[in-house]
C-alpha cells in the first residue's frame, strides 16, 4: 500500500518552473531521503506536500487513508526559534493542537502521547527545562517529539541533522530508524547528508529541478559513486 503518490508533479513560481515531472509511489512504512543540490526543488516539494503551494501540473497526494492532518512536520533548524519562552513539555504537547477540535484543553490521551514521545526521544527527564537552555541536538529532538505528537502515520523532516554535531546527528538517525522499524511510520526526509542518508533510508528521491532518480537506496547510482570515491 502506498503512503504518498506523485504523478507528473510540476510546480511553478511567477512563471518559472521550480519542479517538473516528478512521479513516484512511496510504500507505507518506507523511509525516503530527498536529496539534491540547492535549488533542485526539495523545499518546493516539501511545501507542496504540506499543501502550502499548489502544483502547476500533476498531483501530489497522500494515500492509504492518510490526510495532511496526519503529517508531523519538523522544519529546518533555522526556521525554529531557539528563544521559545516555553518548556520542553509545552512545546512537545503543542503538536496535539491540531487534534483538539472543539476541546479547550489537552486530554489524558494528549498527555500520554506527549509523555510517550518524550521518553522515546530521551527527553522525559528534561521536560521542565526551558527550550532555549537546550543544546542544538536536544532542541531538534524536542521538535521531533512535537512532530511525533502531530503525526498520524507520516513524518516530514526538513534537514533534521543540519547544524548538529556528529554525535547528535547519530542520535537523530538512530531515532528515525527506530520509528521506522517499531512504529512503521512513513518518513520523508530532506537532507544534504548524503552518505548517512543513503545508509539510513530505504528509498532515495534525487531532484535536479526534475526527478533524477527514485528507487531503493541500495540501487541509487549516487551511493555507488560515493563508495568509489567519485564525488
Amino acid at each position: 500500500m502506498a503512503a504518498l503518490i506523485c504523478s507528473g508533479l510540476s510546480v511553478a513560481y511567477g512563471g518559472r518552473e521550480a519542479l517538473s515531472g516528478v512521479s513516484f509511489e512511496l510504500p507505507r512504512g518506507a523511509f525516503l531521503a530527498v536529496v539534491g543540490e540547492n535549488g533542485s526543488g526539495k523545499s518546493t516539494l516539501v511545501r507542496t506536500l504540506l499543501g502550502l503551494i499548489k502544483p502547476s501540473a500533476g498531483t501530489a497526494r497522500l494515500d492509504g487513508g492518510l490526510t495532511r492532518r496526519d503529517i508531523g512536520y519538523l522544519p529546518q533548524q533555522r526556521e525554529s526559534r531557539g528563544d521559545f519562552p516555553a518548556t520542553v513539555y509545552e512545546i512537545t504537547i503543542s503538536g496535539r493542537l491540531g487534534r483538539l477540535g472543539a476541546r479547550p484543553f489537552y486530554s489524558g490521551e494528549d498527555r500520554r502521547e506527549a509523555e510517550k514521545n518524550l521518553r522515546l526521544t530521551g527527553l522525559w527527564e528534561l521536560r521542565s527545562r526551558a527550550f532555549r537552555e537546550l543544546s542544538g541536538g536536544q532542541q531538534q529532538r524536542t521538535l521531533l517529539a512535537r512532530a511525533l505528537c502531530a503525526e498520524g502515520g507520516l513524518l516530514l523532516l526538513d534537514e533534521p541533522v543540519s547544524g548538529l554535531d556528529a554525535d547528535a546527528a547519530d542520535q537523530m538517525y538512530h531515532l528515525l530508524r527506530e520509528l521506522k522499524e517499531k512504529k512503521k511510520t512513513t518518513i520523508v526526509m530532506v537532507t544534504h547528508d548524503l552518505p548517512r542518508a543513503a545508509e539510513a533510508a530505504s528509498h532515495i528521491l534525487e531532484l535536479d529541478g526534475g526527478q533524477r532518480y527514485f528507487g531503493e537506496s541500495a540501487s541509487w547510482p549516487g551511493r555507488k559513486a560515493r563508495r568509489n570515491g567519485n564525488d
